[in-house]
């Protein structure tokens, strides 16, 4: 790794430093005032009762479709929340019992009622179990909606935790059941001994009953790592045995080693630092390659290595093409049931889902019939057959829960989810922009059919574009009935950064071509206004963390598009952002300020830097959670603060609890959806 001048340190001529408390008092008497001040100009709207009903029925529904995941001891497991559990049920079913449509449910662990008694925010923040039969596991409670949690051990058959079982305090833990008696766990073990970002670096092997001082290292990488920290990674077959245990030890957000650990110690794979393992099937260890691999293949690719081979010879794999996408499809998800690998794929950001075997002559794959236009997710795949349950939904149509055979290609509905908004009179399109570089780049519209093409729709843009994360077609209930059912039309736009079309597309959005990433949104929103769509005064644009980032350049670049900009749980001081929360892990997307060359261009468009008296701003709209351990709430107060300097109006809210999703339950997640579009109708429906 390249060494630069450290800049990870606050910079001394910042007035607002001390936003960089994350619960320090003068931050805290800030974020309170700002709510007192913001709230009621929001909750005093007649309009924000009705929004805050309809998005809580929507989210707190009971016909919703339920969740459901494959449990090694044959039943249906998922976690569920209501209205009556806000924090969630985890519960089980078996399959006859749920292609009932009114399935019986055995509760495993009750959250609500685990918070009440132990006076805690507990929010559940999932469950690693043991194969094959996924009796026991590993309980994440996470307080408040923090990235850190605690970590119990849990019984389902029994349905309690396990008297004097694995415990984790609370930490930002990595880990995985290594067998019935041993877990491998990356956590800080020693008080600081963490990556500049706040992520463990260090993997230890913990027997059943052992104090947490006795546990055996068996990796360790460095505190200048970047990303998320080093985690244990068990590839297992689908009898659940462990074949292999990995150490992933992330250089930068997207570049990583992987280590095999076993009897002789940690030896390195001699496979690309941008690739990923994705599980394994029939003895063969799946890679997805992220760059191109002389020899081996190119950014975007399927591959096998026989893990046999692999043990062997860790620094000389060899490789077998499973599947190369086309320039218009990329890969979302890899998969394997007990004889099949399966991938879902977008093709111009449309889904499909490939089902392939393995035999004497290589491998073979036949795509499935499911719906066209549609986002194709797949929700779980079982071990003991070749079952998937998969997730299929597009913006007008209530989405469909699907079981399919991946060898026969079978299929069945087991749910369809009730319709949350009128969609009679809505249809879809999908434009393309030309960007400032030639590049074409789609984006979706829902709009309605009789709209008058006068620029004086209100319409709402949304985009992300950042780490490989694609943005595609889903059933859009709460901005169906919050939004289009109101006369608003809405626009996803998939610009570069994302992972809409593979690697390259994520590519073109790095470091120093960042700027691209902002060109992309301002030629969807120029688009949307050359189609008479909309016009500045009508059009509103919303995003949240990388997304929150992409609003502060939209408003500090652009200002002339828009009317309303609603900015989520964002990045905003990208000069200081390395030393602010886990910014340090985000460097592989950015680029380091430390770095003279990567500085100029972040100088370019930190948005924190860039606000300035004079502007055309519209009033914005900044969101934020007290407890967000990953995007420091610093971010959203330091922009709040530093607009207030300059005179301008704008709107706060900062949610005490809440996490990186600013909503630690389902009624604080309608209370910041019923503000934010009251905020929309405010800003361009009045």
């Amino acid at each position: 790794m390249t060494a630069f001048p450290a800049a990870a340190l606050p910079d001394p001529n910042d007035p607002y430093v001390y936003m960089e408390e994350i619960e320090g008092a003068r931050a805290m008497a800030f974020a309170k005032a700002e709510n007192e001040r913001s709230l009621p100009q929001l909750q005093n709207d007649p309009r924000y009762s009705k929004l805050y009903d309809d998005a809580l029925a929507i989210a707190t529904a009971k016909d919703r479709i339920t969740v459901v995941g494959f449990a090694g001891d044959g039943a249906l497991r998922n976690f569920w929340q209501d209205a009556d559990h806000v924090r969630g049920l985890l519960r089980s079913t078996t399959l006859d019992s749920y292609r009932t449509g009114k399935p019986e449910w055995r509760t495993i662990l009750d959250v609500d009622a685990l918070a009440k008694a132990e006076g805690k925010n507990w929010v559940y923040s999932g469950s690693t179990c043991l194969p094959p039969d996924d009796r026991l596991c590993l309980i994440s409670l996470s307080n408040g909606g923090k990235d850190a949690v605690e970590v119990r051990e849990f019984d389902v058959q029994t349905g309690q935790f396990v008297t004097g079982g694995f415990l984790l305090p609370e930490g930002k833990h990595r880990v995985t059941w290594v067998d019935a008696d041993t877990l491998a766990v990356a956590t800080e073990w020693t008080k600081g001994e963490v990556t500049t970002s706040g992520y463990p670096y260090v993997i230890k092997l913990l027997k059943r009953g052992q104090p947490l001082a006795d546990a055996r290292e068996v990796f360790r990488g460095k505190a200048d790592d970047g990303g998320y920290g080093v985690s244990p990674v068990a590839l297992r077959d689908a009898d659940g045995k462990l074949q292999a245990l990995l150490a992933a030890r992330p250089l930068d957000t997207f570049n990583a080693e992987f280590h095999l650990l076993d009897e002789r110690g940690a030896r390195k794979l001699g496979v690309p630092l941008r690739s990923s393992p994705e599980g394994l099937i029939d003895g063969q260890l799946l890679l997805t390659l992220e760059q191109d691999w002389e020899g081996h293949g190119q950014s975007g690719d399927l591959l096998a290595i026989d893990l046999a081979a692999l043990k062997a010879a860790p620094d000389a794999p060899k490789t077998t093409p499973i599947f190369r996408p086309t320039t218009s499809q990329a890969i979302q998800q890899v998969a394997t049931t007990r004889n099949r690998l399966v991938v879902a794929l977008f093709d111009n950001v449309k889904g499909e889902v490939l089902s392939f075997s393995h035999g004497p002559a290589g491998w073979s794959s036949t795509k499935l019939d499911l719906p066209k236009d549609s986002t194709i997710a797949i929700a779980s795949a079982s071990d003991r057959d070749d079952r998937m349950i998969l997730q299929v939904s597009s913006f007008l149509t209530p989405s469909t829960q699907v079981m399919a055979d991946a060898g026969s290609g079978a299929h069945e509905t087991l749910r369809t989810l009730p319709a949350r908004f009128d969609a009679s009179n809505q249809m879809v399109e999908q434009h393309w922009a030309i960007s400032r570089d030639g590049t074409k780049i789609p984006y979706f519209l829902i709009r309605s059919k009789s709209l008058k093409f006068d620029g004086q729709a209100p319409t709402l843009l949304y985009a992300y574009g950042g780490f490989q994360v694609s943005q595609a077609p889903g059933y859009a209930a709460t901005v169906g009935k919050l939004w289009l059912e109101r006369g608003g039309a809405y626009a996803i736009a998939n610009i570069r950064g994302g992972g809409e079309f593979g690697p390259r597309w994520h590519e073109a959005g790095l470091k120093l071509n960042r700027q691209r990433v902002y060109d992309d949104f301002f030629a969807v929103s120029e688009d949307l206004i050359a189609r008479k769509i909309t016009s500045p005064a009508k059009l509103g644009i919303m995003g949240g963390s990388n997304g929150g980032l992409l609003m502060g350049v939209a408003l500090t670049q652009r200002p002339e598009l828009y009317k309303a900009v609603v900015i989520q749980v964002p990045l905003f001081d990208m000069i200081g952002y390395t030393h602010i929360g886990a910014g340090a892990s985000w460097v592989g997307e950015y680029g380091d300020p430390a770095n003279p060359e990567e500085r100029k261009v972040i100088d370019t468009y930190s948005p924190y830097q860039k606000l300035a008296k004079g502007q055309p701003y519209p009033r914005v709209f900044l969101e934020t959670s007290t407890k967000d351990d990953r995007v420091h709430p610093a971010h959203a107060r330091k922009a709040a603060a530093r607009l207030k300097e300059l005179g301008y109006d704008y709107l706060y809210y900062e949610n005490i609890d809440g996490g990186h999703a600013a909503a630690a339950n389902l009624n604080e997640t309608a209370k910041r959806q019923a503000l934010e579009y009251t905020y929309l109708s405010q800003q361009l429906m009045d």
